[in-house]
C-alpha cells in the first residue's frame, strides 16, 4: 500500500500531488468569503479534481472518496424536499432534474476515460446532479445521479451518506465509487458546485451555511485508488470575520 500525505494552506493554485505514475490536482472553495464569527450565513462551495498518469497512460480506478468539513460549516435539510433514489433510475441528467427540482443542492461534471482491446482510450461524460435524500439512520443523505452513454448507456445513482461527527471536522461524506464499463473506466475529472437557498416556514434557509470562527475553513480528502494506492490531505482556505 502507498500512502501520500500533504496539507495545503489556501491561495490561488490548487493542489498537486503525484504518487508514482498517479497525479491528482484538487482544489476547493467557498463564497462569500466574509462571514459572522458567532453565527452562520449562506455559501456556495465549489470544489474539482482531475486524475492522470504522469506517462500518459490510463490511471487505475478510483474507489473511494471521503471528505471531511471544516467545523464552522453546516448543513440544513429540515424542510427541503427529498429525492428518492427510485425515481432517478435509467433517466438521462435532464430527466433525473425535471422528477426533481425542488431537491436539487448541487450540479457538476464528471469525466472518464475507458479502456479499449484495441485503440486508445474513449473519453466518457456526464453532467452530474446532487439531491437531498432520505435520511439514514438519523443522518442527512445525497443522492448522485450521472449517465453516460460510451461505449453504453450506464446509469450511476449514487447514496452518499453525510455523518456528523466531533473534533476538528464537523461532517463526513463518503463515496464508494461504482464500477464504470465493468471495471474498464477510471475517473479522471470532477467538478461540482453545491448551494442551495430556499424558503421553510417564512424563512430564508440554506442548505450550506458557515462561520469564520478561526480564520480558516478546512476540507481534508482521502482517495482510494485501485492497487492499493491513496492519497489524503486537506485544504485550508482563510475566511475574513464581518464587521
Amino acid at each position: 500500500m502507498v500512502i501520500a500525505c500533504v496539507l495545503f494552506a489556501g491561495g490561488a493554485n490548487a493542489a498537486l500531488v503525484k504518487v508514482g505514475n498517479l497525479v491528482l490536482t484538487a482544489d476547493g472553495g467557498f463564497t462569500p468569503r466574509t462571514l459572522p464569527q458567532q453565527t452562520f450565513a449562506p455559501i456556495d462551495f465549489t470544489g474539482h479534481a482531475d486524475l492522470r498518469s504522469a506517462d500518459g497512460s490510463v490511471p487505475p480506478p478510483l474507489q473511494q472518496v471521503v471528505l471531511d468539513f471544516d467545523r464552522d460549516g453546516r448543513l440544513s435539510t429540515a424542510g427541503l424536499p427529498i429525492c428518492q433514489p427510485t425515481l432517478l433510475e435509467e433517466v438521462t441528467p435532464a430527466e433525473a432534474r425535471a422528477r426533481c427540482p425542488k431537491a436539487i443542492v448541487g450540479t457538476g461534471h464528471v469525466s472518464a476515460l475507458i479502456t479499449r482491446e484495441a485503440g486508445p482510450p474513449t473519453l466518457a461524460s456526464s453532467a452530474i446532479t446532487l439531491f437531498n435524500g432520505p435520511p439514514q439512520a438519523g443522518h442527512p443523505t445525497v443522492i448522485l445521479h450521472a449517465r453516460t452513454t460510451v461505449p453504453a448507456t450506464q446509469n450511476f445513482v449514487l447514496t452518499i451518506p453525510i455523518e456528523k461527527q466531533a473534533g476538528l471536522y464537523r461532517y463526513r461524506a463518503t463515496v464508494d465509487v461504482p464500477p464504470i464499463a465493468a471495471g474498464r473506466g477510471s475517473l479522471i475529472h470532477l467538478d461540482v458546485k453545491i448551494g442551495k437557498h430556499y424558503r421553510y416556514r417564512g424563512s430564508e434557509r440554506s442548505y450550506t451555511a458557515a462561520r469564520c470562527g478561526d480564520g480558516v475553513f478546512r476540507t481534508r480528502g482521502r482517495f482510494t485508488f485501485a492497487g492499493d494506492v491513496i492519497i489524503e490531505g486537506s485544504v485550508e482556505k482563510p475566511c475574513t470575520v464581518r464587521r
